[in-house]
Parts: structure tokens; C-alpha cells; sequence
């Protein structure tokens, strides 16, 4: 979700199809989730299919957010994480310092 779409009330109905299709899907993975070595109640095509499914509904996402000029910024960060824009670009001091005439 973008910073000025602040519920489901203002996505479009295509987008709030999407996110509950892709919130479903990831709901399903994580509920059969198994412990390693032992088998996965679904089939490796299912698994396959819950992937493909994904990748298309995250691609519709982002030709979606493009299409409306906004960015998709659905990874999780702290609060105290700075953002790219806030990055602080070190500069060499040394470098900057006049050198006395040789």
C-alpha cells in the first residue's frame, strides 16, 4: 500500500481483488507450511501454482501502481530505518582540506 492509500475503500476493485487473492494465497502457504523432512500436503504443481500466481498478481500490482504514477513500497521497514532519500552520502574530508603549496 502506498502512503496516501490509507484503505481498502480507496483501491480500485481490480486492486482490492488482487490483495486479497495474494493475502489468501500467502495464507494458504504459511498454514501447510511443514517442518524440513517431512512431506508437503500440497503437490509440487499446486506449489507451483501458488508461486505463479503470485508473480502475476505482484506484476498487475506494480503495472497498477506504475499506471497511477505511485510506488510500490510493500517491504516492511523499522521507523528509525532511513529511507533512500534520507541516505547521507559520506564525503572525504581529507580531500576537501586546501593542501599547503609545495
Amino acid at each position: 500500500m502506498t502512503d496516501h492509500q490509507s484503505s481498502d475503500t480507496e483501491l480500485t476493485k481490480e486492486q482490492q481483488i488482487l490483495r486479497i487473492m495474494q493475502t489468501v494465497l500467502t495464507d494458504v502457504a504459511r498454514d501447510t507450511n511443514t517442518p524440513p523432512g517431512m512431506k508437503h500436503p500440497l503437490t509440487d504443481r499446486t506449489i507451483q501454482g501458488i508461486r505463479d500466481c503470485l508473480g502475476l498478481i505482484v506484476a498487475r500490482q506494480q503495472e497498477l501502481a506504475e499506471a497511477l504514477g505511485e510506488q510500490m513500497n510493500m517491504r516492511p521497514r523499522f521507523i528509525d530505518e532511513p529511507r533512500k532519500s534520507d541516505a547521507v552520502v559520506p564525503i572525504n574530508i581529507d580531500a576537501l582540506r586546501k593542501k599547503p603549496d609545495a
